[in-house]
């Protein structure tokens, strides 16, 4: 028996406060192990003090929950394989997918509670926000993608299919983003947050699931939110399918498509064909959601992919080989959106139980109000940047097509920075669901640093190629002259828009749906009042000067939210003591001496 006791301080407290919790981790080499598990024994008495953040006690975050005296035991079990002693001939600690020694081992257990020494946390914010938003980046622009895959294979049918294709694919979109959007959002904060409810309640049961602690079974997630998500987005795709399909003829007329025009019956049948695919494209969604709130954007990936890949197989395959034309095109987007929806519902299934057992579990209460909420937010975002269109084609056709231009290259950029956004929005309401302020503080300014360098790179890199990008897009002379004098709006935006993007993302992660509903409903009436006057002085100049002062006011309003002292972001400008225990020489605090026993035993037969 090898036994190592190490000796420390620690601080003193007023606060009653005792718990002990005890896990197990099981051992990779069963088959041949003696002993058949590693018994871990963590043993603590934890003082808290009087802090809105005492509900998260388990994991002994360094902001409130101060440790007095931990106690860790290792059992080593000793297994007939070689592999069980490392190079010096000491045995080492199994889990069940690899090898680590003793001190590796110790390390990680120390981290996985919250390292007391430094207060850092266990992953790295840089290489979550990383991991989550590069499938992020990839499964935003594969959407587009397929779109222009469908649009292209249209084309070679004729201009009236083109056309008629284009308006309602147009009318598609609307109405999905209307609604599909709110959901998507309200649902990865919802779920994030309600994982993070769960494992905090499963800590105070002694039920803790971490990533260097394996149980024998690991049952499926019981979330309200991810139940009440799908049934809403079952619900919402039935109303928008319905409303497209005996609407297609109002939806066409709105549009200037009126029955005489020959546009108007292909128009009507894609339409009415491709509202069949709304309640996949609705759930596909929220499922998404789901995914993003468990901080997961490779499955999400992964499935939709797949999807888009069978698009990209099946429209040839119906629009020429079955000589369906533009009937065909539908009908093979169609059957992507439901091998999308199949694949996620599928994947999620293992994950996660979809339907609870109870109609009382379901909280249908907060998805309906802050849709509500967000459904005006996005209302507003389309009316602003429809009129800004539409002012933009008064202007003629040249400068309508050089307006297109620079607002489908303005959009796609944005892609980087709103992938930012959303793996914020999933790491920030996890950690606020836990009252981990100080992580969502570590979050919030990294990000926002983060978009500001993107934002500016790609104003450099956008200054110095936008001329020859647009060659891409026309040959026109005269398209392309206007399209030189929209450079400032292009580039010189990109880091107001970052930022713009990241404060949307950072509030919905508080579940601040309020503010930034009411927030962009003030600065969506703002931006159109001058949308309506200044195209007429200053031309298309002025419908840039329009959007620019759109997403400027939109990153005035997430500026000032975090500024307020009072509202979800209150901790920011709180001073919440920190504790600081060394475990080697001098502490920057002043701490009562007091032992602090580490008691690492290791067995051998």
């Amino acid at each position: 028996m090898k036994s190592t006791q190490l000796r420390g301080l620690r601080p003193s407290f007023s606060s009653p406060y005792e718990r002990k919790g005890y896990m197990e981790i099981k051992c990779s080499s069963m088959s041949t192990c003696s002993m058949g598990t590693h018994a871990l024994r963590i043993a603590s008495r934890h003082r808290i003090n009087d802090s809105p953040l005492v509900l998260n006690r388990a994991k002994l975050m360094p902001l409130v929950t101060e440790c007095r005296r931990r106690v860790y035991t290792f059992v080593q079990c000793q297994s007939s394989s070689s592999d069980s002693l490392n190079g010096n001939g000491s045995p080492e600690i199994f889990t069940r997918k690899t090898e680590q020694p003793l001190d590796q081992m110790k390390d990680r257990l120390i981290k996985s509670i919250g390292d007391p020494n430094n207060g850092s946390h266990p992953s790295s914010v840089r290489s979550e926000l990383v991991r989550l938003a590069l499938p992020a980046i990839v499964g935003q622009a594969i959407d587009p993608l397929a779109q222009l895959m469908e649009t292209a294979y249209i084309g070679r049918l004729g201009p009236v299919e083109l056309a008629s294709a284009g308006v309602s694919m147009s009318i598609f979109n609307i109405i999905s983003k209307l609604f599909n959007i709110p959901l998507l959002s309200i649902t990865t904060s919802f779920v994030a947050e309600d994982i993070s409810k769960t494992t905090r309640n499963d800590l105070e049961d002694d039920k803790l699931m971490d990533k260097h602690v394996s149980f024998a079974k690991a049952e499926k997630l019981r979330l309200p939110s991810v139940s009440s998500a799908l049934l809403l987005a079952a619900g919402i795709g039935i109303i928008e399918a319905l409303a497209l399909f005996f609407g297609a003829t109002l939806f066409l007329s709105l549009m200037g498509i009126s029955p005489a025009s020959p546009m108007h019956q292909p128009s009507q049948i894609f339409l009415s064909l491709r509202a069949l695919g709304a309640p996949a494209v609705v759930v596909a969604l929220a499922v998404q959601g789901v995914f993003r709130g468990f901080k997961d954007t490779k499955t999400p990936l992964f499935c939709v992919g797949l999807g888009n890949l069978s698009a990209v197989l099946l429209l040839p395959v119906f629009v020429f080989y079955f000589h369906l034309g533009i009937v065909g095109a539908a009908v093979a987007t169609i059957a992507s959106q439901y091998i999308t929806t199949f694949l996620l519902i599928w994947t999620l299934s293992k994950r996660a139980v979809l339907l609870p057992p109870k109609i009382e579990d379901l909280e249908f209460g907060g998805y309906v109000k802050s849709g509500g909420l967000l459904l005006g937010r996005t209302l507003s975002v389309l009316i602003t940047m429809t009129l800004g269109t539409s002012m933009a084609a008064r202007q003629g056709p040249l400068a309508m097509a050089a307006h297109q231009i620079c607002l489908q290259v303005w959009l796609a950029v944005s892609l980087l920075s709103d992938a930012l956004a959303v793996s914020a929005q999933a790491l920030i309401a996890s950690s606020y669901a836990k009252c981990d302020y100080d992580c969502v503080k570590q979050i919030t300014f990294f990000v926002l640093k983060a978009g500001l360098f993107i934002g500016i790179a790609l104003a450099v890199v956008l200054g110095a190629s936008f001329a020859n990008l647009a060659e891409l897009f026309t040959k026109d002379t005269g398209v392309l002259q206007i399209v030189k004098t929209g450079v400032l709006f292009v580039g010189a935006t990109q880091p107001i828009n970052a930022l713009a993007f990241i404060f949307d993302g950072l509030h919905y992660g508080v579940s601040d749906f309020a503010y930034s509903a009411w927030s962009m409903m003030t600065v969506g009436a703002i931006s159109s009042a001058f949308l309506f006057y200044a195209p007429s002085i200053f031309g298309l100049s002025g419908v840039w000067s329009g959007l620019t002062l759109f997403m400027s006011l939109r990153m005035v309003a997430g500026f000032l939210r975090l500024n307020w002292s009072t509202g979800p972001w209150r901790f920011l400008h709180q001073e919440i003591p920190k504790l600081k225990v060394p475990y080697g020489s001098g502490s920057p605090l002043s701490l009562e001496e007091d032992e602090v026993e580490y008691d690492y035993a290791s067995t051998t037969e």
